[in-house]
């Protein structure tokens, strides 16, 4: 998907309400006249009415279109946005007006449009009732949703091939039945091809694309927001020819009401146990856990409710997992990231933070393991930036057009502190 594609993604991503023009009340004028505060029986304006269509576009805007009809004779147009804000226009005669709003907050609105005849002083109105198409998040202490390989949230057994294992999100727990979208990490595991899984909203057609892409005997994590069926399910469609186990952990998920939005940041470095930044030097022990501060530290405010962060294992000495966590509570099941002796793995981890600005960091491995933590974002009331979902699409697939991405040439560098450098980008 090309940027000027992604655009029209995003700009397509709209709903309408409407509210026609025979739902529109006559009301007293508040202006001043003859007439004014009356509805006389010899109305000069007796067809006065307002056809509102309202269009959400991108996350918090409104498109408003208010088809006017009216004698020739001016009119005010005053329209409440239902935020508190107001604004007027004027036009003469019937006529169509269009303007523009953006909403500081995602949520449901009512939009009340009064049309005031100025020469008659006779007066009509209309509303419409307009959800914006942005999401908030709400963290949600990490929990395991589904585990094929012991029964939790499904029968015990491997998903068959070609097929998809359902997830309840909506309903469980403290999870509202009317979730929209669902942060979850998705773990596959026992494979025995190479193949991918697909994560979907149940009721809806499964897109083409991929969550995450696997290896015959690899178990392999990945983040991913994904949109919740009318029905509260997410299906996890395995796209392998052989049978593999699945595993479902919930992280938080989003609505359309006013909850955290997101604030991004140029990714730092919060935790590297090689160096001892933000935790103590040395490595993890196994089944070893350790705490360090994010929300109120380095620009992340206090006031953030979860984090978005980079998780990297290092230099582990054994197979195993990182489970990240809100302090204050025990370590959950649920899992973050799963590694292979001797492995550098990395991945992406939306998580609670705890009442203290803390998070917890847990090695499931039973030997040591080094850990790094990059924070990239925040989610807090105060931050203003919402989701916005639309339906998965391929931004870019070499094998279609037959041109793999040009390589580069990395040399390692000999710096004298133990650890690996290359010249370039590379992972460091």
């Amino acid at each position: 998907m090309s940027k000027p594609d992604l655009d029209s993604a995003i700009e397509a991503k709209t709903t309408t309400f409407d509210s026609p023009a025979d739902r529109s009340v006559k009301v007293p004028a508040t202006g001043k006249g003859k007439a004014a505060g009356t509805l006389a029986a010899s109305d000069a304006n007796p067809n006065l009415a307002v056809a509102l269509q309202a269009a959400t576009f991108q996350a918090k805007s409104l498109r408003l279109d208010m088809d006017v009809a009216s004698a020739v004779t001016p009119v005010l147009i005053d329209i409440s946005w239902g935020d508190g804000s107001a604004d007027n226009a004027n036009t003469n005669g019937s006529n169509s007006v269009t303007t523009e709003h953006v909403y500081s907050e995602v949520g449901t609105y009512t939009v009340k449009v009064t049309v005031t005849d100025t020469v008659n002083q006779t007066s009509a109105e209309n509303s419409v009732t307009v959800t914006t198409e942005g999401l908030d998040f709400t963290p949600y202490n990490p929990t395991r949703l589904l585990d094929t390989r012991d029964s939790a949230g499904a029968p015990k057994a491997k998903v068959a091939p070609y097929t998809s294992a359902r997830v309840k999100v909506g309903g469980y727990g403290a999870i509202p039945a009317g979730v929209t979208a669902v942060a979850l990490n998705v773990t596959v595991t026992n494979t025995k091809s190479r193949c991918h899984v697909t994560a979907f909203a149940e009721g809806t057609n499964r897109p083409t694309t991929s969550n995450l892409n696997y290896e015959p005997g690899q178990t392999v994590p990945n983040l991913v927001i994904v949109p919740v069926g009318a029905n509260g399910y997410v299906d996890l469609y395995n796209g392998g020819w052989e049978s593999v186990d699945l595993i479902a952990d919930v992280t938080g998920y989003f609505t359309q009401s006013a909850a955290s939005g997101y604030t991004a940041i140029s990714p730092d470095r919060f935790v590297d146990t090689r160096t001892g930044l933000g935790t103590l030097k040395g490595q993890v022990a196994g089944y070893g856990i350790f705490s360090t501060k994010i929300a109120g530290n380095r620009g992340v405010p206090a006031g953030a409710k979860a984090v978005a962060l980079n998780v990297t294992v290092a230099n582990p000495q054994s197979d195993g997992h990182l489970t990240v966590c809100p302090t204050g509570k025990a370590a959950p099941t649920a899992s973050n990231l799963n590694f292979s002796t001797g492995q550098t793995i990395a991945n992406s981890v939306i998580v609670p933070v705890g009442t203290d600005g803390k998070i917890s960091i847990r090695n499931g491995g039973w030997n040591p393991a080094d850990v790094i933590v990059d924070v990239v974002g925040y989610y807090s009331p105060d931050s203003v930036s919402a989701y916005l979902p639309f339906d998965p699409e391929h931004v870019k697939d070499t094998r279609e057009t037959k041109k793999p991405l040009p390589g580069r040439y990395y040399s390692a560098l000999g710096l004298g502190d133990g650890y690996p450098h290359t010249t370039g980008s590379g992972w460091r």
